[in-house]
């Protein structure tokens, strides 16, 4: 097997210190190494300084994927801390959809050594390195799942993942950094009583938002929210729906409420998690070249 690791860092590979846990060079890859089967061509790359996933964003995931393209043909484990995973799956399994790598992301609640999940994690991603078929998936809590509607359901417990059924990614043209770092988005949520001049002023600064909305895409009856959100997409700001519940989804027209959304010209996400409709959204709004990722 001819495998890629790319470490950015995250809590399984931390030791204690005196200050708590923190990066521990050379811990994961010592992991790796030894339950790798014999006759394996690993090639390691670490991201220096490691990082905490709560500074994961648009440039770590071009960096991973130039990294990959840099090493064709070869099964990818990517470690990551657990805050922004479903950031980071939901990129990934986007922007490589079509390609035909096989990707899996391991990261644990407790570090390597430490007698918590992480032994376990890498136990069983490197059991799924070694099967057939592209794709971006998560081995963690003793469940390998999909990784492009991912959602953080728990903070602490080791089976902290819940993976959400995601339309399938549309096949892009390759590109190893496809995500523009310099464009402007954000996750917004409605809540009762917002004001309509602090969305406003939000949607001013970015160039596309993802919009979690009530149930299954209502709103407020606020005319002032409503043309809020007119105003944005009028000039060009793209704004994508989804629902603020786990599961189920967006259906437009099922209520009065919502058909301002829609009116307003906002997009219908459908089942999209809001990760993975902020990444469809990053790469919509991402003008690049493009170059195989083989």
């Amino acid at each position: 097997m001819k495998l890629l690791l790319i470490h950015t860092g995250g809590t399984i590979g931390m030791a204690p210190g005196p200050d708590g846990l923190h990066p521990a060079p050379g811990l994961v890859e010592a992991a790796l190494a030894a339950r790798l089967p014999k006759g394996t061509d690993l090639v390691a790359e670490v991201f220096a300084p490691l990082r905490d996933s709560a500074d994961v964003g648009p440039a770590e995931w071009n960096r991973i994927l130039t990294l990959m393209a840099d090493h064709p043909g070869r099964a990818v484990l990517l470690t990551h801390g657990t805050d922004t995973l479903a950031f980071t799956g939901a990129a990934l399994d986007q922007a490589l959809a079509g390609s035909g790598r096989r990707l899996v992301i391991c990261g644990a609640m407790v570090p390597l050594g430490m007698g918590g999940d992480a032994e376990a994690n890498l136990d069983l991603a490197v059991i799924a390195l070694a099967e057939q078929g592209a794709g971006v998936f998560l081995a963690l809590g003793g469940a390998l799942l999909p990784a492009g509607g991912l959602a953080k359901t728990d903070s602490h417990a080791p089976d902290a993942f819940t993976a959400l059924p995601q339309p399938a990614p549309v096949p892009r043209a390759p590109h190893p950094a496809p995500f523009d770092e310099n464009k402007r988005l954000a996750i917004l949520s409605l809540s009762p009583g917002m004001p309509a001049t602090m969305l406003e002023a939000a949607l001013e600064v970015l160039d596309a938002a993802v919009l979690r909305v009530f149930g299954a895409g209502t709103m407020m009856s606020d005319p002032a929210i409503v043309a809020a959100l007119a105003r944005a997409t009028a000039r060009g700001c793209r704004i994508r729906a989804v629902s603020q519940c786990l599961r189920g989804g967006l259906e437009p027209g099922a209520y009065a409420a919502g058909a301002a959304l829609w009116s307003a010209g906002v997009e219908n996400g459908g089942l999209e998690t809001a990760e993975a409709a902020l990444a469809r959204l990053w790469l919509d709004l991402s003008d690049r070249a493009p170059r195989t990722i083989a």
